[in-house]
């Protein structure tokens, strides 16, 4: 199966990046000698996505013109301009812009790099592993050592059977959520038309034993702080393709 949908939350403000973000939007700021948005749109348009929703606010004009020099890609603009959404509420909003079905949910601002060679990506194996019939979300999580620049908060526990369940401390094997995800849109049909956090329909799915999650290969980064940065800015330059 291949998702050829997909959203992605790039309306933040970045706040905790400041002073880079003062004049830059986050999901612009370069990681690797590249903006942060651009591994994931790579990865996207690797896995099949032909569509993709992308939410804008802080900066919203240079997202814009950014992501009009992508030409393999179809890229709506959710403009969040006059008013930020938060994440489910973002999610909601740019859903509109696709057409019904499955789509593939990515965060701008958490990638990963070091996928093994020569075997199915990531976002690939995702989407093989999600089943729409028994599974509300299908997530990618990655465990805390594999994670650059994270703050070793443990979000989740992956269950023998890849159920996910809230962490608590001494579960036996906590994973970090990585910032993509598979869901049918009708997942989120009840939605409302104003701002709300993305968790409220994470803990849906738990209720509900259909929040799923599978582990991600390589090495997932993220950018939060300016610590964060340099963090990731010194691991990918031991990596010869990337540096």
């Amino acid at each position: 199966m291949i998702i050829e949908n997909a959203m992605v939350l790039a309306a933040g403000l970045g706040t905790r990046l400041r002073p880079l973000t003062d004049r830059l939007p986050k999901p612009l700021v370069p990681v690797g000698g590249r903006p942060m948005i651009d591994y994931v749109l790579d990865a996207l348009a690797e896995a099949g996505v032909r569509n993709v929703a992308v939410n804008v606010h802080h900066h919203a004009d240079q997202m814009e013109t950014h992501l009009s020099q992508r030409k393999d890609l179809n890229i709506l603009i959710s403009d969040e301009r006059e008013q930020l959404m938060n994440s489910g509420g973002g999610l909601a909003k740019g859903l509109k812009l696709l057409p019904p079905g499955p789509v593939l949910v990515m965060n701008a601002d958490l990638f990963w790099v070091g996928e093994p060679k020569h075997q199915p990506s990531n976002l690939r194996r995702l989407v093989e592993f999600f089943e729409p019939e028994r599974m509300d979300l299908a997530m990618l999580c990655v465990p805390v050592d594999q994670a650059i620049g994270h703050d070793g908060k443990k979000d989740f526990n992956l269950g023998s059977d890849h159920r996910l369940a809230r962490y608590s401390e001494g579960d036996p094997n906590p994973v970090v959520y990585a910032g993509a995800f598979a869901m049918h849109s009708s997942f989120l049909s009840d939605a409302p038309d104003e701002p709300f956090n993305l968790n409220r329909y994470f803990d849906r799915a738990i209720a509900r034993e259909a929040l799923f999650g599978t582990l991600l290969q390589g090495h997932w980064i993220t950018v939060g702080t300016p610590e964060g940065l340099r963090e990731a800015e010194e691991f990918l330059s031991t990596l010869p393709a990337l540096a």
